[in-house]
C-alpha cells in the first residue's frame, strides 16, 4: 500500500489545480508536444497533450477524471516504458515521496527527449511559513526529513533553471501553504486530509498546535501578528519550478 492509498481519498475535493500555477507549469513545459506526468495523482496540472500518467496509488488513479491521459500504475523509480517516450516529463509536488530520488530522476531523464519540469519547494524558505514556525514545529521537523534540497535536484538533473512560484491568496489547490492568508482553513480536518505533511504527521501531533491557532484566531492575535499578509495578493512560501533542458 502506498502513502496515497492511505491518505489520498479526498484529493479531488481539496486539491483542485490552480489555474495560475497551471500557467507557470505549462509555460515551463514550453513547446513539448507530448508530456508524461510522473507521480501524477488525480491529474492536476496535466496539459492537454499529456500522453501518459505514471502513478503508484490505485486510490489516486481512481480519482482521475474521465477523458484524462491513460494511467500506468507504476513508481517513479521504475517506469516500464521505452527511452525518449515523450518530449517532456513532469513531476508535480511528488519528489519528496519517492523512496529513491536518484532512481526517479534518472527515469525522468530517460523517458524525456527535451525537458524535465519539477514542481517542489525550498525547505529553507518553507519552514519559516507561519503555520510551521509558530504552531506546528513538529511538522517542520517532519518536512525537514522529507524535503529535497533544490541544489541536490539541480545536480541530479545535470543543471536546471529555478523559477519562483508565488502562491495566490485564494489558491484553489489546497497543498501545504496554500492557505497562508486563510488560516481558519487549517482547522478543517477535510483540508488537513489533503495536505500530506499534516496527514502523515498525524492528528494527535498537530491538534495541540491547531488549538492554539484557533485561540489566536478567536482573540484576533493571529491577525495582529500577520497584518502584513492581509493585503498581499501572492506570497513566496518557497515553492519552486525546476526546468532542465536536455
Amino acid at each position: 500500500m502506498t502513502t496515497y492509498d492511505r491518505i489520498g481519498a479526498t484529493y479531488n475535493h481539496t486539491r483542485r489545480p490552480d489555474h495560475r500555477i497551471a500557467v507557470k507549469i505549462h509555460e515551463a513545459l514550453g513547446d513539448a508536444s507530448t508530456v508524461i506526468n510522473v507521480g501524477a495523482g488525480a491529474s492536476s496540472y496535466e496539459p492537454p497533450h499529456t500522453v501518459l500518467a505514471v502513478e503508484p496509488s490505485a486510490v489516486m488513479i481512481a480519482q482521475r477524471p474521465a477523458g484524462s491521459a491513460r494511467a500506468l500504475q507504476a513508481s517513479a523509480e521504475s517506469i516500464p516504458i521505452a527511452d525518449n517516450s515523450a518530449d517532456a516529463a513532469m513531476a508535480i509536488l511528488t519528489v519528496h515521496h519517492w523512496t529513491n530520488l536518484e532512481a526517479g530522476i534518472e527515469e525522468l531523464l530517460r523517458i524525456a527527449r527535451q525537458r524535465v519540469v519539477i514542481f517542489t519547494w525550498d525547505q529553507a524558505i518553507f519552514r519559516r511559513f507561519w503555520l510551521l514556525d509558530e504552531y506546528l514545529p513538529e511538522v517542520a521537523a517532519f518536512t525537514d526529513t522529507r524535503s529535497v534540497l533544490i541544489d541536490r535536484l539541480i545536480a541530479l538533473l545535470g543543471d536546471a533553471r529555478v523559477e519562483t512560484v508565488p502562491i495566490p491568496h485564494d489558491c484553489t489547490d489546497g497543498f501545504g501553504a496554500a492557505f497562508w492568508r486563510r488560516p481558519a482553513a487549517y482547522l478543517d480536518p477535510n483540508v488537513r486530509a489533503g495536505i500530506s505533511m499534516l496527514a502523515q504527521t498525524g492528528e494527535e501531533v498537530v491538534l495541540p498546535g491547531l488549538a492554539r491557532l484557533s485561540s489566536d484566531l478567536s482573540s484576533g492575535l493571529w491577525h495582529e501578528r500577520h497584518a502584513d499578509l492581509l493585503d498581499c495578493e501572492t506570497l513566496d512560501v518557497g515553492y519552486r519550478l525546476l526546468v532542465a533542458d536536455l
